[in-house]
C-alpha cells in the first residue's frame, strides 16, 4: 500500500482551487465554499488555495487562516465592541457587532490574496513514494503538498490523503 506514489493519491490541480495573485481575499473565500473535494466518495472542502502569478508558477498558498487574519487584521479593534450592562438598555444584544466593524472586514475582503499568501517552500515530485511525502509532511508540519510533473504543478496532496492510505495500510 504504501509503495502508491503521489501522484496515485493526488488530487489533480484541475479540482483544487487556484487563483492568480491579484485575486482578492473575497474570491479566494466565494473559491474555497463553492470547492468539494471527492476522493473516492469521501468529500471534503479545501483548507487552502493555491496561488499562481501570470504564467502559471507556484508562488504560494492562502489557507483559510490566512484570509481570516486579513480580513480582521487591521480593523478589529475589540475594545470598539461595547458590552452593554444589564442595569440601562434590556434590548441592547451582547452579541451585536457594530456595523462600523463590518463595513471594515468587508472593506478588508478586496485586498489581494498576495497580502496574506504563504510561500512555497516544499514540493514532491509525482513519482515520489508516498513514505517520501508522509516524511516531508511530518517533518515540516505540513497539510498539502504540490505535486510538481515536468516543472509544473500537476495536484496537491493532503494530509487527509496521506492519512487514508495509512489506515487501509493499518485497519
Amino acid at each position: 500500500m504504501l509503495l502508491k506514489r503521489a501522484e496515485d493519491i493526488m488530487v489533480p490541480l484541475d479540482e483544487y482551487p487556484h487563483l492568480p495573485y491579484w485575486f482578492t481575499l473575497r474570491q479566494a473565500m466565494v473559491e474555497m465554499e463553492r470547492t468539494v473535494i471527492d476522493i473516492d466518495g469521501r468529500k471534503s472542502s479545501p483548507r487552502a488555495v493555491l496561488v499562481f502569478d501570470e504564467a502559471y508558477r507556484l508562488l504560494g498558498l492562502v489557507r483559510r487562516r490566512n484570509i481570516l487574519f486579513g480580513l480582521e487584521s487591521r480593523v478589529l479593534d475589540l475594545s470598539a465592541i461595547s458590552v452593554p450592562d444589564n442595569s440601562s438598555d434590556k434590548s441592547a444584544d451582547k452579541n451585536t457587532v457594530p456595523q462600523h466593524l463590518i463595513s471594515n472586514i468587508r472593506a478588508q475582503a478586496s485586498r489581494q490574496i498576495s497580502e496574506v499568501m504563504i510561500p512555497i517552500e516544499h514540493t514532491v515530485a509525482h513519482d515520489d513514494h508516498l513514505v517520501t511525502v508522509m516524511e516531508i509532511m511530518v517533518e515540516n508540519n505540513l497539510n498539502l503538498l504540490p505535486v510538481m510533473a515536468n516543472g509544473s504543478v500537476a495536484g496537491v496532496i493532503r494530509t487527509v490523503d496521506i492519512f487514508h492510505e495509512v489506515s487501509e495500510l493499518l485497519l
